[in-house]
C-alpha cells in the first residue's frame, strides 16, 4: 500500500504499523545525569503495559563515551522474559554485539553511518573501516541466535560533512544488506530532513533493497519535522517506525540534535488516520509522563500534555 495512508472512517481492517520504542537506549543515551538501573527497568514496565513488543533496552558501547549506557547487562538481565517481546541492543562494533549476544539479546541493531565525519567520532573509523568488520559481525550475531538489523545513520545531513548524497546514502545501504539483515534503518541523526528527502531517499533505497528486507525509519525532530517526515515515510510503504516517549533523545557525538519524535504522537497521530499500532494511547502518555518525572523536567512531547480527545465517547449519527 505504499503511497496510502488508510482513513478510519473508510477502512473496515486497519493497517498494522509498527512502533518501535527506543526510549531506554536512544532516549536516555544524552541524559547527564545517570538514570538509575531501576528506572530504566521501570520504564520498560511501563513501555511493555503500553503494548509495545519491540524496543532498544541499550547499547554496548564504550561505557567512558556513552556512561548512561553503562548498565546494559544489567538491564537485559532485569528485563521481564517475554516471548511476545524482542528487546533490541545497538552496537558499534564486534565487541559490543559480543557483549550483546552474552547478555542474552536475540535481536542486534548495527549501526553504519553515510558520513564519514559522523563516522569517525560515533563509530570510531571512516565509513570504509567500520565495513572491514562487517562480515564478522553478521556471522558474529548469527552464531550467537540473534538477529540482525542495520541503520544507516546521518541519512540525510551531517554535522561535520554537512549534505550527504542520495548516492552514498543507497551505496552503504547496499553494503549493509550484503550480510543478511532483515531489516534496514533510515536515521535522520541531527533532524534536518523534509518530507521531500523522506521520499526521495526511500524510495531511492527500495528501488535497491532486497525484497525480503523491511525497512524503518527514525527521525530526530531538531526542526520540527518529524512527524511530517512520519507520514512521509510511511507514504513510501514503511511500516516501521522509531519513536521514544515523551520526545527524549539525542547523541553524544551529534552537536545540536535534539529529541527523537514522541512516540505518543506518533501514536496519536497514526491512530487518527486509520492505522492499527496494538498500542494503547492512554498508557504510552503515562510511561511518557513516568520518564519524564523521572528526569525532573519539562519533556518535548505534546500529546502528553494536550487534554485528552476525544475527551468522552461521541454520539453515533
Amino acid at each position: 500500500m505504499a503511497g496510502r495512508c488508510p482513513r478510519s472512517e473508510t477502512d473496515v481492517t486497519k493497517e498494522k504499523l509498527e512502533l518501535v520504542e527506543v526510549s531506554p537506549r536512544d532516549g536516555l543515551q544524552n541524559e547527564p545525569d545517570i538514570v538509575s538501573t531501576e528506572n530504566k527497568l521501570a520504564l520498560i514496565d511501563h513501555i511493555l503495559a503500553a503494548g509495545f513488543r519491540r524496543l532498544e533496552a541499550g547499547s554496548f558501547v564504550n561505557p567512558k563515551k556513552v556512561p548512561q549506557m553503562a548498565d546494559g547487562d544489567a538491564v537485559f538481565a532485569g528485563a521481564p522474559k517475554r516471548n511476545d517481546v524482542t528487546y533490541i541492543a545497538l552496537a558499534l562494533n564486534l565487541r559490543g554485539v559480543e557483549r550483546a549476544i552474552a547478555a542474552g539479546a536475540k535481536e542486534i541493531n548495527y549501526v553504519f553511518c553515510a558520513s564519514d565525519g559522523f563516522s569517525v567520532r560515533n563509530n570510531g573509523g571512516t565509513v570504509d573501516e567500520t565495513f572491514n568488520v562487517w562480515p564478522e559481525v553478521a556471522a558474529a550475531a548469527k552464531a550467537g541466535g540473534a538477529r540482525l538489523s542495520a541503520t544507516v545513520s546521518t541519512a540525510f545531513g551531517c554535522p561535520f560533512d554537512g549534505e550527504v548524497p542520495v548516492r552514498r546514502v543507497v551505496e552503504v545501504a547496499e553494503r549493509c544488506m550484503a550480510e543478511g539483515i532483515f531489516e534496514l534503518a533510515l536515521a535522520d541523526t541531527i533532524g534536518v530532513a523534509a518530507p521531500s528527502d523522506v521520499h526521495e531517499r526511500f524510495r531511492a533505497v527500495k528501488s535497491a533493497a532486497l525484497p525480503h528486507i523491511q525497512l524503518r525509519a527514525h527521525f530526530h525532530n531538531t526542526r520540527n519535522t518529524a512527524l511530517a517526515n512520519a507520514v512521509a515515510a510511511v507514504e513510501e510503504g514503511v511500516r516501521v517506525l522509531d519513536g521514544s516517549l515523551a520526545g527524549i533523545g539525542g547523541c553524544p557525538f551529534a552537536p545540536g540534535a535534539a529529541g527523537n519524535v514522541p512516540t505518543e504522537d506518533l501514536l496519536y497521530m497514526f491512530e487518527r488516520m486509520g492505522f492499527d499500532t496494538g498500542v494503547d494511547l492512554d498508557r504510552a502518555i503515562e510511561a511518557a509522563q513516568f520518564i519524564g518525572g523521572v528526569l525532573g523536567r519539562k519533556t518535548p512531547g505534546m500529546v502528553s500534555r494536550a487534554p485528552k480527545w476525544p475527551a468522552k465517547k461521541t454520539a453515533a449519527p
